[in-house]
């Protein structure tokens, strides 16, 4: 199995070092489930479909991110606590240009 680490802050501040397969077409919002980084019920309710925005992350780093489709960015443009640097963990597959990804969770509404 391909693993990369990826930093994830939670929502209580506790910064979370995790290794994320490379090879099993996961996202972040699916690693942060298989983690329990945050209450069951809490991200990921649309199941990943960019529709309810309980995924929402910031980027805390330079790391090569894909482009943002139309659905992630509309989504966000009706989101509570969207900053610059906000993504859907959803739309973000965990691939190797994620190698040192350092996100947080943004606050849960």
């Amino acid at each position: 199995m391909n693993e990369i680490t990826i930093n994830i802050t939670d929502r209580d501040g506790v910064t979370h070092t995790v290794q994320a397969p490379t090879d099993m077409a996961m996202n972040i919002m699916e690693l942060v489930r298989a983690y329990e980084l945050a209450p069951e019920g809490t991200i990921g309710v649309c199941g990943g479909m960019a529709m309810c925005a309980s995924c929402q992350c910031y980027v805390l780093n330079d790391v090569p991110l894909p482009e943002m489709g139309p659905d992630e960015d509309a989504m966000l443009a009706e989101a509570f606590y969207v900053k610059p640097n906000s993504r859907l963990g959803c739309q973000l597959n965990i691939t190797d240009e994620l190698e040192g990804l350092a996100i947080e969770l943004a606050p849960e509404y």
